[in-house]
């Protein structure tokens, strides 16, 4: 028995180490197609390059989603604000939906939605307003609903941030 589970250990980090990540330099780029080119043989689009590391970034384009109710996107926007991938951002978000959803207007949803399809450490950042590590673009500047969101995130009630129960 405790040689079975040895050896499987012994197994599991034997092909742990037989992947390698390639070297950044080592994938060939198609620089002359912009917006489509061809990473390691494979078409991408919506791709640009950052010029001071030489590195790929791929942005992938939000669903457009037509004939949506209200209602759709409503629940749609409380899995997203709930399930970010970053804690900071998963608290100020699913907090903020809890609290402001239902009262939202279809607009107001709608900024929202654009919202989140920025970088969560972008949101997190412009919602803590801390500029100086992410600046705030202008088309974020006017927004009614990152000032709400940014209202919340003083947390003037110094409250100890929980996720809120799923009704």
């Amino acid at each position: 028995m405790l040689r079975n589970i040895i050896s499987r250990r012994a197994f599991h980090a034997a092909t742990r180490l037989q992947i390698a990540k390639p070297a950044a330099d080592a994938v060939p780029i198609d620089r002359t197609a912009s917006p489509n080119g061809h990473i390691q043989g494979k078409p991408v689009k919506n791709f640009y390059i950052d010029e001071e590391t030489n590195e790929v970034v791929i942005r992938v384009q939000p669903l457009n989603r037509e004939g949506e109710s209200i209602d759709q996107l409503r629940k749609r926007l409380v899995y997203q604000s709930r399930k970010r991938g970053i804690l900071e951002t998963d608290l100020l978000l699913s907090r903020f939906a809890k609290k402001h959803l239902d009262t939202l207007n279809k607009e107001q949803l709608e900024e929202y939605d654009k919202l989140l399809d920025e970088l969560d450490w972008d949101i997190y950042y412009w919602a803590t307003k801390n500029f100086e590590i992410t600046p705030l673009p202008e088309r974020w500047e006017n927004s009614e609903v990152l000032k709400i969101l940014q209202e919340d995130a003083k947390n003037k009630e110094k409250e100890i941030l929980r996720m809120p129960a799923l009704d």
